[in-house]
């Protein structure tokens, strides 16, 4: 256990992802566009890769794409359920989602699909996995950010405050690109890189949503989370809510989902350096062909009255 805030509840998330395990494949959708974009980003890099780590790698999906990867020759599967270990493929170790088993300077790659967005210590990760990266290792990871599910929290918000007169968290609390980006910078990694990718899912009914997030593992995980069972006016409300503010022409719902990538490389000195300051050998105002001027002399300003008096 980290001294970090404790958000969500670790062996929950352990036990449905166990649940989670026995329809996987049928409800891997997210999963499955994570792994082809990591799939694309590794074969611009046309690196070798002879040691890579999958760290959360629920069912194996995400490494079964990278393994057919140009570049990457082994690919070891890192994972908190037993259920979910059980159908990776190719080696793997059970492990806890926070604390990495990993030696110092022992990776070449690591990556991770969509499992630290619900690890209470996000920059304890993120420093293990630079510690555990050799000189230019890579990390390729995704997460989901602040934009996912805002219908659904709007819908919750507004449903529990009208019935029961207050809300409780529902959706949890993703975090934001400019965050995570500064997060790789404070860990200590080279070229860091994070970018998103927002995307709209239809279903039928919010019912068939919820019903999706609860078969993923995907639902309320959070320790502040209300104990008591949701009514059935409560959920009725809510799906209510959610159809009179979003549904479609066609009377389907919309669920935005944001998934961020993080993109970043253990310093190596054979990497991009930044030039020290006057080390330039060509003027700005040659490959511009601009005219230089000094920095005091005013060009195409209007004086002020002072100055037009004087």
């Amino acid at each position: 256990m980290t001294g970090a805030p404790q958000i969500f509840d670790s062996n929950l998330i352990r036990r449905r992802r166990d649940r989670f395990a026995l329809g996987a494949s049928a409800h891997d959708f997210l999963l499955q566009r994570v792994s082809e974009d990591f799939s694309e980003r590794l074969a611009i890099v046309r690196r070798t890769f002879a040691t890579a780590v999958n760290a959360g790698a629920y069912h194996g999906v995400v490494s079964r794409v990278l393994r057919q990867a140009a570049g990457v020759t082994s690919m070891i599967d890192l994972e908190t359920s037993t259920e979910l270990l059980a159908q990776c493929d190719g080696p793997c170790t059970l492990s806890d989602s926070e604390i990495l088993p990993l030696a110092p300077e022992s990776v070449d790659l690591i990556v991770s699909g969509l499992a630290w967005q619900l690890v209470n210590d996000v920059p304890g990760v993120l420093a293990q996995v630079r510690r555990a990266l050799k000189p230019d290792g890579l990390l390729l990871a995704s997460v989901l950010g602040g934009a996912t599910l805002n219908e659904l929290r709007e819908a919750w918000l507004l449903a529990e405050t009208e019935v029961s007169g207050g809300a409780s968290p529902r959706v949890a609390p993703f975090a934001d690109i400019r965050d995570l980006g500064a997060l790789l910078q404070r860990a200590g990694f080279a070229l860091p890189v994070a970018d998103g990718d927002t995307f709209t899912v239809t279903y039928e009914t919010p019912l068939a949503l919820m019903r999706e997030l609860k078969a993923m593992a995907a639902s309320n995980m959070l320790v502040e989370r209300r104990r008591t069972p949701v009514t059935r006016g409560l959920l009725l409300r809510a799906a209510e809510i959610y159809k009179e503010r979003f549904a479609l022409a066609d009377g389907r719902v919309p669920a935005t989902f944001e998934i961020i990538t993080l993109t970043a490389w253990a310093p190596h000195e054979s990497q991009q350096q930044p030039l020290q300051p006057g080390s330039a050998k060509t003027r700005l105002a040659d490959a511009l062909g601009a005219t230089e001027r000094s920095a005091g002399e005013r060009v195409g300003i209007i004086p002020t009255d002072r100055e037009a008096k004087e």
